[in-house]
């Protein structure tokens, strides 16, 4: 299999090595108009790199792995689809030729995928099933957050596309973390939200919101998201009559009360974590790995992935409705 990987920078070469370690008789190219990138690339991993896709022709490849800035998606996407490859996408934040390229990806008979790494954790599976079990009304409370400089600290934030108002941090936040809310806990009928300005960043929009989301099964949840937070968070509680859990994000963090016994125990999901240096504590690579795998899988059997582009749409919709 020939695998062609558009886009070098940190998710892009992330993704060169967990294909590798998924199946390392894969072929890879790159992709990236940065000199210095691909440069860094080849030598890296040893792989041939291209400025452009402008001369590549059809069926030279087998799939795509989209990983640059998410404005651009739309027209790679497609151009990869006329290519007549299977497509791996990073999360879009919006829906540009969604409509165009679900068709096209039917047409052409392509498997349009598209990443939504939290859906591929095993912490986030164990808290589905319990809350799905739990015969109390289930309330939560969630806050992310992290300060905007602190995401990249090797660029400036205005460099790249959290930058960008369309595609901008708090956004972001909300397009990793809604689809498995929305998948625990069901489709939202009610948003109240409050959102404001409580940083100097150089930014044009709310770097802070506070969500209240009423779910269609009675499920009520408080959403803090924000872009100030100098210490990186992601904490989680969830609470009703018969349940409580908590998770700071990581794979050691996640903890059941029993009420029974008066103490808090730690979940053990994971024989192996896997890191990189540099990352946070909840950035871990099992989750992107297992998204990769279930990639292949419905391109080499059809097996039909956690999330896709449809769910997606649902989910920008309601990010829409948070930014009003």
């Amino acid at each position: 299999m020939r695998v062609i990987v558009i886009g070098l920078g940190s998710m892009g070469k992330r993704r060169i090595r967990l294909i590798r370690q998924y199946d390392p008789s894969i072929e890879i190219h790159g992709v990236d108009i940065s000199k210095e990138r691909r440069e860094q690339t080849e030598k890296e991993y040893a792989i041939q790199t291209l400025e452009s896709l402008e001369n590549v022709q059809e069926n030279a490849y087998d799939c795509a792995f989209i990983s640059t800035s998410p404005l651009s998606h739309n027209k790679l996407i497609h151009k990869c689809l006329c290519l007549n490859l299977h497509v791996f996408t990073e999360i879009n934040l919006v829906a540009d030729g969604y409509e165009e390229n679900m068709e096209l990806a039917a047409r052409r008979g392509k498997v349009l995928f598209l990443s939504s790494t939290f859906l591929y954790r095993k912490e986030i599976d164990y808290i589905k099933d319990m809350v799905q079990r739990s015969k109390g009304k289930v309330s939560y409370l969630y806050h992310i957050g992290q300060y905007l400089p602190d995401w990249h600290p090797w660029e400036n934030y205005q460099d790249y596309f959290v930058g960008d108002k369309r595609t901008n941090g708090c956004r972001e936040i909300f397009a990793i973390e809604l689809p498995w809310l929305l998948s625990t806990f069901g489709a939202v009928k009610e948003v109240h939200v409050l959102k404001r300005r409580n940083t100097k960043l150089s930014i044009d929009y709310p770097d802070s919101y506070h969500v209240m989301l009423e779910h269609e099964k009675g499920i009520c949840g408080s959403l803090a998201v924000d872009v100030v937070s100098r210490k990186a968070v992601r904490n989680l509680e969830i609470f009703s009559e018969d349940l409580y859990l908590s998770w700071n994000g990581s794979p050691e963090g996640l903890c059941y009360y029993d009420y029974e016994q008066k103490k808090e125990v730690p979940v053990v999901l994971y024989d192996t974590v896997e890191r990189r240096e540099g990352y946070d504590k909840f950035v871990v690579e099992n989750g992107y790995l297992h998204e990769i795998e279930a990639f292949f899988a419905q391109v080499k059997d059809g097996v039909t992935p956690v999330y896709n582009f449809q769910k997606d749409k649902a989910t920008l919709a309601l990010i829409d409705r948070i930014e009003g």
